[in-house]
């Protein structure tokens, strides 16, 4: 529910005011000291306590920092000032509006990262109305050359509704402006009830708005008026001290709203911070826990998921999901009931694996040979987070002739995380082909003769392929979780068995095997076979073709192939031309 005070009509306008709050929000200590009850075990961390007080309120100043900002930040920041002062000079609400980016963008300034998307906070007025009235401003010419603005400066307004199951609370408006995607949305509070995750939605000051954030280095605000960085909850230190903490008492913060644990484990390993430990434990308390399984969107799980392993650092991200033991909170199918969880004991060998691999991208190498794009890259770190239920045991049809039912691992990442059906397709493929590739490695290993069939070796990549596309990938989930199942640090003797693997396919000119080009189309075949209908034998006739083409590489005679299969058209089950 958002609950907005009572709107006045001035001028003929209907703009948004607010009421300043007659009482002032207390600032919170940057540090929390919390009591002692039980003591609570995970893995790589033996912590005290999952039962956490509030924090003591103390009254504290606020925090300040100039931000020098590019030219082009100054010219939108002169723009949206005289916005402003357009909108005070009207009297079309009763008090003066204050603008404040605020959030990621401040935070990423101050760390030298670059960005265009900009979020900006308004003291009294909802964000649409806020876009009405710049649209206003920029409909005068002289306003327009006053700041330089051309056609191509200003997009229009787009208005994103209010989505709660989403995790966003509240109305945004949204426009292109001078190179920037600039949000608008007024500050606001958050007041939560105990049965839901959707909170009370209000006006709110600058503190409170600062407050409500899920990490003090995103409760940052730049005060436009002011050209100053707004700090009421700590964020200047801690991005100093490259931690991570919560504006409010941590277990509280994460029993609101769970998703905040996903996007602190984002934070930390995109930017390299730390969680503060009195932050970390409660991310790991089983009721936060349970919550984020079944209260908060897979939709919205799939999108933090996503943007960890694009990210600078996905190992990091991985890491804190296992340390703090929300495998199975995270990667799951929450419409299944009953279903089996796999171990994650030595999952960390996987991740691991894949980590040491990406380290060496040089020609030829494991990784470089197996990971051939940016969204191969990400398409790795899913494999990697799915390995563990590779050695759940593949579900079997209820008869023999039903369709193969999907692999956990494919259910988990299309239902968990909602991964599309690209990233699901390879997944399905790499635990249904498994065993015959690791079964292929052995034998190249063996050197059995079959090996050096490059009919043989080609068809087999080539069925792969499209059994579950990107048959490269598929081989990498066979290292990885090889590698899980071995349990061993080094993984020297592992990569030399798979590049020997890799040299083989690449002696034998076979990598490319799925892209090859048929010499013989559907057509062709037919008419040579004097006419035939098609059938179910074309497609094993055709692949007798493309063997040909394997065993006889460079060699364009169409003839050579279909001659092959007329050898074999009573095998084939060729019926007779009519």
């Amino acid at each position: 529910m958002i609950c907005f005070p009572k709107r006045a009509l001035v001028n003929s306008f209907c703009l948004t005011s607010r009421v300043t709050p007659t009482v002032r929000v207390t600032i919170l200590t940057p540090r929390y000291k919390f009591s002692t009850c039980h003591q609570m075990k995970r893995k790589g961390l033996e912590v005290e306590s999952t039962d956490l007080p509030r924090a003591k309120k103390i009254k504290a100043p606020m925090a300040t920092q100039k931000l020098p900002l590019t030219p082009q930040e100054q010219k939108l920041r002169k723009l949206l000032l005289d916005v402003a002062s357009f909108i005070d000079e009207a009297k079309k609400i009763e008090e003066k509006i204050e603008l404040r980016f605020a959030g990621g963008w401040v935070r990423d300034k101050l760390l030298g990262i670059p960005s265009h998307d900009i979020d900006t906070a308004i003291n009294a007025m909802t964000g649409e109305d806020f876009c009405l009235q710049l649209q206003e401003y920029c409909t005068d010419p002289q306003n327009l050359e006053k700041h330089s603005l051309g056609p191509e400066d200003l997009g229009s307004i787009h208005i994103i509704a209010a989505n709660p199951e989403k995790s966003k609370h509240l109305a945004t408006a949204t426009k292109r402006i001078l190179g920037f995607d600039v949000d608008f949305v007024n500050l606001r509070k958050e007041t939560y009830s105990v049965d839901s995750r959707h909170p009370q939605v209000e006006f709110g000051t600058a503190e409170e708005d600062a407050l409500r954030r899920d990490a003090t280095i995103n409760s940052l605000f730049y005060n436009l008026r002011t050209d100053q960085v707004e700090d009421f909850c700590g964020g200047l230190e801690d991005i100093q001290a490259k931690r991570i903490r919560t504006p409010l008492e941590p277990l509280t913060t994460f029993t609101d709203d769970p998703l905040r644990v996903l996007r602190l484990i984002r934070f930390a390993s995109r930017l390299g911070f730390k969680i503060d430990p009195e932050t970390e434990v409660p991310m790991a308390d089983p009721a936060v826990s349970e919550a984020l399984k079944v209260k908060i969107s897979r939709e919205r799980v799939g999108v933090e998921v996503e943007k960890m392993l694009k990210g600078q650092n996905p190992l990091s991200a991985l890491q804190l999901i296992d340390r703090l033991g929300l495998y199975q909170f995270v990667f799951t199918d929450p419409t299944m009931q009953d279903i089996p969880i796999p171990s994650t004991t030595n999952w960390h060998f996987a991740y691991d694996c894949l980590d040491v691999l990406k380290s060496n991208e040089t020609p030829g190498s494991i990784y470089n040979s197996l990971v051939r794009s940016e969204d191969a890259k990400f398409i790795a770190w899913v494999l990697a987070a799915a390995a563990p239920w590779a050695d759940v045991p593949l579900p079997q049809p209820a008869k023999s002739k039903t369709k193969l039912p999907l692999p956990f691992g494919t259910l988990v990442v299309r239902e968990g995380i909602k991964a599309t059906g690209k990233v699901c397709d390879v997944i399905t493929g790499a635990f249904r082909n498994f065993v015959e590739i690791t079964g292929l490695r052995d034998a190249i290993k063996r050197k059995d003769a079959y090996v050096h069939e490059r009919d043989t070796i080609g068809m087999s990549i080539r069925r792969w392929d499209i059994q579950g596309k990107n048959w490269r990938l598929q081989v990498l989930l066979a290292i990885l979780v090889e590698a899980m199942n071995k349990g061993q640090n080094s993984f020297e003797g592992l990569f030399s068995e798979w590049q020997l693997f890799i040299d083989h396919l690449m002696d034998m000119d076979v990598m490319d095997a799925p892209s090859l080009k048929l010499l013989v189309n559907g057509d062709e075949l037919k008419a040579a076979l004097g006419g035939v209908k098609p059938g179910m034998w074309m497609k094993p006739a055709l692949d007798v073709c493309v063997g040909w083409q394997l065993r006889n590489p460079g060699n364009e005679d169409k003839e050579g192939a279909i001659n092959e299969v007329k050898m074999k058209r009573k095998e084939l089950k060729i019926p007779d031309a009519k």
